[in-house]
């Protein structure tokens, strides 16, 4: 990993940047959504900068420590009356253009391979298709939001397409870690994401893109359930 070269992990930096820029745009310039943000960055790269997530044989995995914690966040925002204000108060307009980051973070991933610091099947020339998400955002929002030629249900259809892609490289890569439940690319495990600055991919991106789906999703259905019960 020390040998890898330094326009890699800058532009996973820029991607890094753009998503939080964009999802603080969302909140409407929420200076908690900002401060919560950098607050788990923070940590997390102390953390991995010591190597703790290089440990393999734990049980359970100290991989879970990047993954649990914002996952938890989105049940209890889902959940409780606050977190559900917050949600439905979030621009679904800019939540769809932010998938626009899935085009860097794949090409990151290539690279990553290119220098056997994860597996093939993490890119697109293997299992990951989620490049096809990137590439279609901001397709999606100019023709539904600029043109007005989409409708929500064709945008609620891709939300649920582009969920069940990244959901899918996700559990591909974590079935990859150097750990007990390595399941899959044993001569070329997924190492990278266990190192800094690439833990952030699961900490914070991944989360970031899962949750504006979701939320998307939630906006959409009610949007569908108040159209229909105005007629």
């Amino acid at each position: 990993m020390d040998t890898l070269p330094l326009y890699i992990s800058l532009v996973f930096g820029i991607t890094l940047l753009t998503s939080i820029v964009l999802f603080y745009k969302a909140s409407y310039s929420s200076k908690i959504v900002l401060a919560v943000l950098f607050f788990w960055i923070i940590v997390q790269s102390f953390i991995s900068n010591f190597g703790f997530y290089k440990s393999e044989n734990t049980i359970p995995p100290r991989f879970a420590l990047l993954l649990f914690p914002p996952l938890t966040l989105i049940v209890i925002l889902f959940i409780t009356k606050k977190g559900k204000a917050f949600i439905d108060a979030l621009n679904i307009k800019t939540l769809t253009l932010l998938h626009v980051i899935r085009i860097p973070v794949e090409l990151v991933l290539l690279w990553l391979f290119m220098h056997k610091a994860v597996p093939e099947l993490m890119t697109f020339e293997g299992r990951n298709f989620d490049i096809l998400s990137g590439i279609s955002a901001p397709i999606v929002y100019y023709f539904t939001f600029v043109k007005k030629k989409i409708n929500y249900t064709i945008l609620l259809i891709w939300n649920f397409i582009c969920l069940a892609l990244v959901l899918n490289i996700a559990i591909n890569a974590v079935l990859s870690l150097p750990t007990k439940f390595q399941q899959f690319a044993f001569d070329q495990p997924n190492v990278a994401l266990l190192e800094f600055p690439f833990t952030l991919l699961p900490a914070v991106l991944v989360p970031i893109v899962i949750f504006s789906h979701l939320v998307s999703i939630r906006q959409l259905l009610h949007y569908k359930i108040l159209k229909n019960s105005s007629f």
